[in-house]
């Protein structure tokens, strides 16, 4: 299996990620209150700022309330009901891009294994419209068309579709880093390795083209 990097979970991710599964559980509910600090530090084995880091991290989320005086409660379920691309809209961008380096790089693989020549064609149509593109957001929309292609390619529907959805807020990144299209050009042959990678159905080279073309966005 294909190793990538993989950003370290804080020990606050941890323990917000643990009192989450124990509220979708059941454990506690609805304006249910959470243990007393000591208690949850007791609990967890971590320190007062990592649980008022996690408990920060649920508030934000939308599933913990914080009541001055009185203490934490679990939120009402309308407050949880978080859609995706509602959450990516707060995401850190450190964070956001993690998850698109391990999406493209894993696309990339399946498309090379499952790509038909239609699928080819299309990809090569989005290559040359990115290669063509004279103005930034055209350049922006092409190189997400292709990589939007590539994840149909890989004919795992729910991994194109999580693409499509982080397409959005890579789409809104690219214009707020990049003022021309300079970027596009400098790494046109690079996708054009990726595509022949692709094409000639070299999973493990697709999947190292596309780490080497996250590296540069």
């Amino acid at each position: 299996m294909m190793n990538t990097v993989i950003k370290r979970r804080s020990l606050a991710d941890e323990v917000a990620a643990k009192l989450q599964q124990q509220i979708v559980l059941g454990k506690y509910k609805e304006n249910d209150q959470l243990p007393i600090e000591p208690e949850l530090m007791k609990t967890f084995g971590v320190g007062r700022s990592t649980i008022r880091e996690a408990i920060k991290i649920l508030v934000n989320a939308g599933m913990l309330r914080v009541q001055q005086g009185l203490g934490t409660f679990v939120e009402k379920p309308a407050g949880i009901r978080e859609t995706l691309s509602q959450r990516l809209k707060r995401a850190d961008i450190e964070d956001l891009d993690e998850v698109r380096q391990l999406l493209e790089m894993k696309i990339a693989e399946k498309a090379a294994i499952n790509r038909t020549a239609a699928d080819v064609k299309k990809m090569k149509r989005m290559l040359q419209q990115r290669k063509q593109a004279v103005e930034v957001n055209e350049a922006i929309e092409a190189d997400i068309k292709f990589h939007t292609a590539i994840a149909e390619a890989s004919k795992n529907e729910i991994l194109a579709d999580l693409y499509k959805t982080f397409a959005v807020q890579i789409k809104e990144a690219f214009r707020h880093s990049f003022t021309g299209t300079a970027i596009f050009r400098e790494t046109q042959e690079l996708h054009e390795q990726l595509l022949k990678h692709i094409e000639a159905g070299d999973a493990r080279k697709a999947w190292y083209a596309a780490e080497k073309i996250i590296a540069h966005h």
